[in-house]
């Protein structure tokens, strides 16, 4: 299951520079990921200040 972006996201960026396969973007009010791109490997997640990547 892809990962996907709370309304905790703080619209930092810090998610989309990590992920492998280009997956994250950003959108009106936060970043968000595209689920056929996602390839799960968590990157997002992990560098996240607060959290807001999880699996969906």
């Amino acid at each position: 299951m892809a990962f996907v972006i709370s309304a905790e996201c703080i619209a930092c960026g810090a998610c989309a520079s990590e992920c492998p396969a280009s997956a994250i973007s950003e959108g009106d009010e936060r970043y968000v990921i595209d689920a056929d791109a996602c390839t799960e490997c968590g990157n997002c997640a992990e560098v996240c200040p607060v959290g807001a990547p999880a699996k969906g």
